[in-house]
């Protein structure tokens, strides 16, 4: 969705939607495993090189474990979850900021009980992700902490 004049203000609706603005569904690619996940493009310009965008995990989903060569920030706009960046398992809530460097396996999940929503800023033109292999997995596994956060444990 590219800004014009008539786009100079988007106005938000109930529920965490906005005027204008599609919610989609998260991935196309089926070999991407997640669950109850939605996304919206809020912004996305090419002067700007940028898109904002807005992902809405329902309590107890998870967005797609993968890597990209892009880097994205992401700002937890709803409710409280845990993410993985790295080798670290984080506790997240509203208005915490976090960075995902290039090439780093990250996921979050909506962990508290209630909706996960957050707020995406990425290139506009980005690479495809990438996703773990079995022997990706088994590397990840070593650490307890981030296979109990893959099985859906987090915080144990």
């Amino acid at each position: 969705m590219t800004t014009d004049a008539n786009d100079t203000i988007r106005k938000a609706e109930d529920d965490f939607r906005w005027e204008g603005v599609e919610a989609r569904p998260y991935k196309e690619d089926e070999r991407a495993l997640f669950r109850s996940v939605s996304r919206q493009i809020l912004f996305s310009d090419p002067r700007l090189a940028g898109e904002l965008r807005y992902f809405e995990v329902a309590p107890d989903g998870f967005s797609t474990l993968e890597r990209h060569e892009h880097v994205h920030a992401v700002m937890i706009f709803r409710g409280r979850g845990h993410c993985l960046v790295g080798d670290a398992v984080r506790e997240v809530g509203e208005r915490d900021l976090v960075f995902i460097p290039p090439m780093t396996w990250h996921q979050f999940r909506a962990t508290g009980g209630e909706p996960l929503g957050f707020l995406c800023l990425v290139n506009a033109e980005r690479d495809r992700p990438q996703l773990p292999t079995a022997d990706d997995l088994a590397a990840l596994s070593e650490k307890p902490e981030i296979a109990a956060f893959l099985r859906g444990e987090p915080g144990r």
